[in-house]
């Protein structure tokens, strides 16, 4: 599904409608054919899927109406961006999904309740990563005085994406979940690159902070080019 954006005729647009996508990158909007990805159907997408059908169904049938309600409340309360960069607000079920698909794939048990703090956790400005092609690491540092950082049950969860020609300068995937930073974590910390890391590579890397609560931040991102 594409979004419109209308002026006095199509000021912007992102998506895709019929055979054309439209998108926009540093040097403005832009259309191209639509292609069909391959679907591999890998054992890390059909995990997804499955973490997804389980929690949509956890919503309908474990979840009381109160509960279903105070994450309705909080996601009235809490802006988005879209991808025009456009505030909007997502329902209550987007963000029940939101921040506990993130919670499966670390290990973690499901957040039933909505939030009661109705902002979103803060990003971290500070957030960097190293890599390095002969332990194949990712090397990330990030501010520990942060609130997150000594809350029990709070995390930072790590993605990183398939590393790129030097040249690029934009990427938006494909991503593979790295692993999660916790209480217990310092800064820096060395992770094992889910991709194969070669000296000179371009790599990227996002994050997200979770507390204790369930709230998820938005996403911030770091790239650098690998080191032997």
């Amino acid at each position: 599904m594409a979004l419109i954006k209308f002026g006095g005729g199509v000021t912007q647009a992102s998506g895709s409608i019929g055979g054309t996508t439209f998108a926009r990158n540093r040097f403005g909007n832009y259309s191209r054919s639509r292609t069909k990805p391959v679907n591999p159907n890998t054992a890390l997408q059909s995990g997804v899927r499955g973490r997804l059908a389980y929690l949509a169904e956890y919503w309908s049938s474990q979840l009381t109406a109160g509960e279903r309600g105070a994450w309705a409340t909080y996601a009235a309360a809490v802006a988005s961006l879209n991808r025009l960069g456009e505030s909007v607000y997502l329902t209550g079920f987007n963000h029940f999904l939101r921040s506990n698909t993130s919670r499966l794939q670390g290990g973690g048990a499901v957040i039933d309740a909505g939030p009661t703090v109705l902002t979103l956790p803060e990003t971290d400005t500070t957030f960097a990563a190293t890599f390095t092609a002969s332990d194949q690491k990712v090397n990330i540092t990030f501010n520990d005085a942060l609130p997150w950082a000594s809350e029990v049950g709070a995390a930072m969860y790590i993605y990183m994406g398939q590393p790129q020609n030097v040249t690029r300068n934009f990427f938006n995937g494909p991503w593979k979940y790295v692993n999660k930073l916790t209480s217990t974590s310092t800064s820096p910390t060395a992770l094992t690159a889910p991709f194969t890391v070669v000296a000179g590579q371009k790599v990227w890397v996002y994050a997200r902070i979770q507390r204790a609560d369930g709230r998820m931040s938005s996403k911030f991102r770091f790239s650098g080019t690998a080191g032997a």
